[in-house]
């Protein structure tokens, strides 16, 4: 009788643990995706799982004296839906600089033109009247023949459009003789289990969200123009010269830095093959994304590491700059030094790609296995812009993630990754990108939850829900979970779903599963839930040799309490507890002092640690009279 007490005791205990632990709210949609079996609320895909996805074969001809790029694109879609379509929606991102298309930054009237033209297009081999695209802004609807469930179908387009000189947006001439060129194709914008077709236009501000596809380019420029681009380099020796391609094959193969091109190189025209064009070849599997840079005048410095101690595999990194930028010298030791670190300290996994090229642009923008970067004098914004960039390899381009809809699940890994990695490469370096703008408009209209859709955002709720808010709170759960935790539930994460399409909802569950602990009560309040970070210290008793110090939690957002104590004798003691001391939904915490002597002041804080009312945070012991 008492051993089924005691189990039946058991059980309602463990059913009133399971209800006492907050569920996060779960939209129609994706309630609607659970219940077909697409997804789940372990974290693990659904067991009806898909993914559409292509191979692209893109022929294109850029012409840098007048900024013209016509191209050819071949495309053999395969619809692994359970729907059968009828439509393809295409993504025309060059029109962002049509006339009339609706954006959220301004251009230059010399940049506004036509947009991108599509003059040819054929559905399997046959020819069809280009007219009956119906393009609308950045998006074109094309009917094609219905297109069953795992059946493909090819499309071929013929393009052409005018790069942009100014408004750089991503993509454009960075100075004459140099280009970077992003978003240069007609691709197939992702049909998925949550919204069908992602009709998102593109307006400059939210960024990307791509099917992982197969490339294949062939990218012919004037001679003297080099090209470096996502993917694999398949004909060096057909379009550079002999030395070049033997000292890129010296930088894949060690350790040291190599010039690849160097000034000398390019005085004495000895880069290239000497023809009127050389046509550049490259390869890339299983990625989200196709970008391509060109340049006349730009050095080269490469070199490599091993990034996977287990199969040896290397990968290479690359600075490829205007010499008269001085600053750009060390982007390379920077941007491989961040290779480094997120293969071995954070993540801690193996970087994926077989490259990572940093090149000197007018932006600060990532692309799959390369960065567009504007040089910056000041080391330790220059040490912040790489890493920050360099880490959005993983975050989105690894892991699939929608940037459109949900920014913060690619931008806020990206500032965790600049904040640690930051002084990692230089322990002078305290970086606190976006914590102050936070803490100030903590609370305020301006103020949303992060959960909001990244489409509804502008402004400075655009971001700070993108950037500084989500980075908390992966910080926070870092430092809760412990370093050797945390790295196992990301890597649970990781291993799950790159290569696929996460979403919030996924992430969430598939971390509570690999930490093996439920984290539901600070993904609520942190990611969902109105609210701000503010804590107090509410009294600091001392009675005989004991001193108590208790601090409030006045706002509803959990954050670490961090306390830096002064004592009498001078000594100094650092206080720490992780955001678990609020799991259970306490409003103070009572934290007795090791000290047997009194203190005489005590502040709270850290850097990382938002706080919208500091005049609390400070305790001094007034000497009586």
């Amino acid at each position: 009788m008492k051993s089924i007490l005691l189990l039946a005791l058991l059980i309602l205990s463990f059913l009133l643990s399971l209800k006492a632990q907050p569920t996060l709210p779960v939209p129609r949609n994706v309630q609607a995706a659970i219940d077909n079996g697409t997804r789940s609320l372990s974290g693990q895909p659904g067991t009806s799982y898909w993914q559409n996805t292509a191979t692209y074969d893109l022929h294109v001809n850029f012409t840098p004296a007048t900024r013209t790029l016509s191209g050819r694109v071949n495309i053999v879609y395969r619809n692994n839906s359970p729907d059968t379509l009828y439509q393809l929606h295409f993504k025309l991102y060059p029109n962002y600089y049509k006339k009339g298309s609706p954006r959220a930054n301004a251009v230059k009237p010399a940049d506004v033109g036509e947009g991108m033209k599509i003059e040819a297009i054929a559905i399997n081999n046959e020819t069809i009247d280009a007219g009956k695209a119906r393009i609308n802004g950045t998006g074109m609807w094309l009917s094609i023949p219905e297109l069953l469930p795992r059946k493909e179908i090819q499309v071929t387009i013929a393009y052409s459009y005018t790069l942009n000189k100014g408004s750089h947006q991503r993509t454009g001439e960075v100075a004459p003789g140099a280009y970077f060129v992003a978003y240069f194709f007609p691709r197939i914008a992702v049909y998925d289990d949550i919204d069908g077709w992602n009709r998102n236009p593109y307006l400059g501000s939210q960024e990307f969200y791509n099917d992982f596809c197969d490339f294949k380019a062939e990218i012919t420029v004037p001679n003297g123009f080099v090209v470096w681009a996502t993917g694999n380099l398949t004909n060096c020796d057909e379009v550079l010269k002999a030395p070049i391609c033997q000292r890129l094959k010296l930088a894949e193969s060690g350790d040291e830095t190599v010039q690849v091109i160097e000034e000398s190189d390019i005085k004495e025209r000895s880069v290239t093959k000497d023809r009127p064009t050389n046509t550049f070849i490259f390869k890339a599997e299983n990625i989200v994304d196709f970008v391509f840079a060109t340049s006349n005048h730009y050095i080269w410095q490469a070199s490599s590491l091993v990034v996977d101690p287990g199969s040896g595999r290397r990968s290479r990194v690359d600075a490829v700059f205007n010499p008269e930028h001085k600053d750009y010298y060390r982007v390379l030791g920077d941007a491989k030094a961040t290779v480094e670190a997120m293969s071995f300290r954070f993540p801690a996994w193996p970087f994926p790609y077989p490259h990572e090229t940093v090149f000197d642009g007018l932006d600060q923008m990532e692309y799959p296995m390369m960065v567009n970067d504007v040089p910056i004098e000041d080391v330790a914004e220059s040490i912040e812009l790489t890493d920050h960039e360099v880490f959005h390899t993983m975050f989105p381009f690894y892991m699939g993630t929608n940037e459109t809809k949900y920014g913060w699940m690619d931008e806020g890994w990206a500032t965790l990754g600049e904040w640690l990695i930051s002084p990692m490469i230089d322990s002078t370096i305290v970086d606190l990108y976006g914590v102050a703008r936070y803490e100030l408009s903590a609370g305020t209209e301006l103020d949303l939850p992060i959960m909001t859709p990244t489409t509804q955002l502008s402004g400075l709720p655009l971001f700070t829900n993108s950037y500084p808010k989500p980075a908390m709170g992966y910080l926070f759960v870092k430092d809760m979970l412990g370093d050797e935790l945390f790295t196992k539930a990301l890597h649970h994460y990781i291993q799950t779903w790159n290569g696929k399409h996460p979403l919030p909802l996924d992430f969430f569950n598939c971390m509570n599963a690999g930490a093996n602990k439920n984290m539901n009560w600070f993904w609520k309040a942190w990611f969902y839930d109105d609210g701000v970070p503010d804590l107090a210290i509410k009294s600091v008793k001392t009675k005989g040799r004991k001193s108590r110090v208790t601090i409030e939690r006045v706002g509803s957002k959990p954050v670490p309490v961090d306390l830096e104590v002064e004592y009498a004798d001078g000594t100094l003691e650092k206080i720490h507890h992780s955001i678990a001391v609020w799991e259970h939904g306490a409003k103070t915490l009572e934290i007795t002092l090791s000290s047997k002597t009194p203190p005489v002041r005590i502040n709270l804080g850290s850097p990382h640690t938002p706080d919208v009312s500091k005049s609390d945070n400070s305790w001094v012991n007034e000497p009586k009279e």
